[in-house]
């Protein structure tokens, strides 16, 4: 299953009440939305029809993180009627506003997309879904930092050993999507700010010269799942469910988390 062909289903399985992308380039990705949308890039240059409600940032993920309230758009008006017709909760207003998914493409090196996960994890919960793209380089040319190939995914697969060392209250599940696969992310806590008070530490232990050394799990995909048995895995009706309904972590977390361990072992 390609990229776009999984971020579609993505979309389905996690019926996703709003969706922020990080990285929009020409909007292929983007125009797999239909729920209201926030898609930050510096310099996007969108070619495709985009069907649905948009706040397109023309700013770096760090300039718009830092602004006053930068998932207002999702927020909604005053009107409850109006909110409701955008697909929106009629007391959307008044709430916390709370990502469903989200999606990591922006500048292909660990550090930008460490920081983008950190910004995201503020305005998410534990039944957010956020996805990693070019989490599985085919070679180590593809995975360097220095971009010297066409297909380029730089260093962002070592997200994965830092948030598992870092963070094992999360749950990652690589996914085996062509080209350059999937990094999804579960149990996210807004109250957490370990690696906001380790970046340096992290930096300084991860931000190494080319070649890069990628692990041979990464480059042999040994660890990832198909794309269908994950969009096809059964806890995401439960999952869903327990969103909708506001569900606290401590009540719906540990089920998800014996699910997902169970998809990851099978």
């Amino acid at each position: 299953m390609k990229r776009h062909e999984f971020l579609r289903e993505l979309h389905k399985v996690s019926a996703n009440r709003n969706y922020l992308e990080i990285g929009v380039n020409d909007g292929r990705s983007l125009t797999l939305s239909r729920v209201p949308s926030i898609a930050v890039d510096p310099a996007f240059k969108v070619v495709s029809e985009i069907r649905c409600d948009v706040h397109l940032a023309r700013a770096t993920s760090d300039d718009f993180f830092a602004r006053e309230n930068p998932l207002a758009h999702l927020r909604g008006g005053r009107h409850p009627l109006r909110n409701i017709a955008r697909n929106r909760s009629p007391f959307g207003y008044w709430q916390r506003t709370t990502l469903d998914l989200s999606f990591i493409d922006g500048m292909h090196l660990f550090e930008y997309a460490l920081r983008d996960f950190i910004n995201i994890e503020k305005h998410s919960d534990w039944a957010s879904v956020i996805v990693f793209d070019d989490m599985l380089p085919r070679n180590i040319d593809e995975a360097a930092r220095d971009r010297h190939t066409d297909a380029w995914t730089g260093d962002v697969y070592k997200l994965v050993e830092i948030l598992d060392r870092h963070r094992p209250d999360l749950v990652t599940v690589l996914v085996d999507t062509a080209p350059t696969g999937q990094l999804v992310v579960f149990g996210a806590d807004p109250e957490n700010t370990v690696l906001q008070d380790r970046y340096d530490e992290i930096i300084a232990e991860f931000d190494v010269p080319d070649p890069q050394k990628v692990p041979e799990a990464i480059l042999g995909r040994t660890t990832a799942v198909t794309p269908e048995q994950f969009v096809g895995a059964g806890f995401w009706k439960p999952l869903v469910a327990s969103r909708n309904r506001g569900t606290k972590r401590a009540r719906g977390w540990e089920q998800l988390r014996v699910a997902l361990d169970q998809l990851k072992a099978s």
